[in-house]
């Protein structure tokens, strides 16, 4: 890394996968969301994302809001609240039922749950919302949960994508954070889901892991890429102990610095280019024949909460503790807190209780994130007060400006948050509070 692009790699920057970002999210009545939701036109296109809170095993690295049942009852009564939850939705549409475009299992660990209970909250979004012709069924596996059993329910519940989270390959990496996936137990998972008739596949890695060197990480994107997975995300491992408490398990002093963590994902990139896969946006690769490089090239590339999508539905409605909903008045989030979801849903109520009200100006603002993100570029003649900042990032490189277009340089694309944060009116910069640059 050249040294004047420290200073911005060590800043803390959204993800923006939406915009207003959750760390503007406050209270929200749950009437609130219902207004809004009831004001969905008959037209409306949907998604759908089902958050299954649960985990076999909880990785040491993990943001996500789960935990590790006692016993898998709570998955059993998980199962009926979140079908309830499915239900009054459903009930409460205005419009035609078959408009869910995208379905998403996230967790957690989606596949925790035995088939009997995925097909039935499967039944419930079949009965209740229905889904669209050749809508895109995906769901987030564990490896180590992929037995014949829950391969088979998959399948035979019309699974069309599997993201599997791999993070590293390295025996000594995944030992620092919980998580012992043997390289042969992750191809034996990608060959026995394409035996079973589910052909696009995502992978999910990390650098900035304990351990990870750029000879290890390079290597990991070497058998990724035998593996020959549809899409690869590349993420930064975020370190907010304070937050996660499982994370104080892992050392600061095994994290490599800031250029180190620059240096990694930059050669895991290399990597994958090398072996055909086309960058797309800040962290994503994929195969040319994918329908995300696709959208890459029609410019109809979204991004939204599970990151870079080919999602291009009006409205997406989530599901399950901590799921956030993306409206057009705004987004909703339901309760994080699962004993506080699961008492709502068992009762019929809606646990919403954050969000926040989009502005006209919060969507156009959105709206040049978002090509910022997507595309590397935009054109930001609708907010001049932003040329100042983006002068002083263009003077360090990571912008190039043509009058009101800018755009970012394909080597400095780590950097495009920093960009587009010069786009973020709520943007306070306040420490721990969203992830490092880089």
């Amino acid at each position: 890394m050249q040294p004047h692009l420290l200073k911005y790699a060590l800043q803390d920057i959204p993800r923006y996968t939406s915009y207003p970002t959750a760390a503007q999210f406050g209270p929200l009545r749950p009437e609130t969301f219902e207004f809004w939701r009831a004001g969905l036109g008959v037209a409306t296109s949907l998604s759908a994302y089902v958050h299954v809170p649960f985990c076999r095993q909880l990785c040491w690295y993990c943001g996500c809001h789960t935990s590790v049942p006692n016993s898998y009852s709570r998955a059993q009564r998980f199962t009926a609240a979140i079908t309830r939850e499915i239900a009054a939705t459903g009930a409460a549409l205005p419009g035609p039922k078959a408009r869910v475009k995208h379905l998403h299992f996230g967790g957690g660990t989606p596949t925790y749950l035995k088939p009997q209970e995925f097909t039935s909250v499967m039944d419930a979004v079949h009965t209740h919302l229905g889904l669209a012709p050749g809508a895109e069924l995906a769901v987030e596996i564990d490896p180590r949960t992929l037995t014949p059993q829950v391969r088979a329910g998959l399948a035979q519940n019309g699974i069309n994508r599997a993201s599997l989270g791999v993070q590293d390959f390295s025996l000594a990496v995944q030992a620092k954070i919980n998580r012992i996936q043997p390289f042969g137990l992750v191809a034996a998972g990608v060959e026995a889901l394409r035996k079973s008739g589910i052909d696009s596949i995502n992978f999910d890695l990390i650098y900035g892991l304990p351990g990870q060197t750029e000879a290890s990480v390079a290597e990991t994107a070497r058998l990724t890429a035998t593996l020959a997975p549809s899409r690869v995300a590349v993420f930064g491992y975020a370190h907010v102990p304070w937050f996660k408490k499982q994370q104080a398990m892992i050392k600061q002093a095994d994290l490599p610095g800031v250029e180190d963590r620059f240096a990694q994902a930059t050669i895991i990139g290399d990597v994958l280019q090398e072996h055909g896969y086309v960058p797309v946006g800040l962290d994503h690769y994929v195969k040319p024949d994918d329908d995300m490089a696709k959208a890459l090239a029609t410019r109809t590339l979204r991004r939204n909460f599970q990151g870079y999508t080919t999602d291009a539905a009006d409205a997406l409605l989530g599901f399950g503790p901590s799921s956030i909903s993306a409206l057009p008045n705004g987004f909703a989030q339901n309760a994080r807190d699962q004993a506080a979801w699961i008492t709502a849903a068992e009762e019929g109520r809606t646990s919403v209780d954050r969000g926040i009200a989009v502005t006209d100006e919060d969507n156009r603002r959105a709206q040049i994130i978002s090509q910022i993100m997507c595309y590397l570029e935009a054109d930001f003649a609708a907010f001049p007060e932003a040329l100042p900042r983006l002068e002083e990032l263009a003077s360090d490189g990571l912008v190039k400006l043509n009058g009101t277009h800018l755009s970012v340089p394909t080597e400095h694309r780590l950097f495009c948050r920093t960009v587009a944060q010069a786009f973020d009116a709520h943007y306070t910069g306040q420490a721990g509070r969203h992830a490092k640059a880089v």
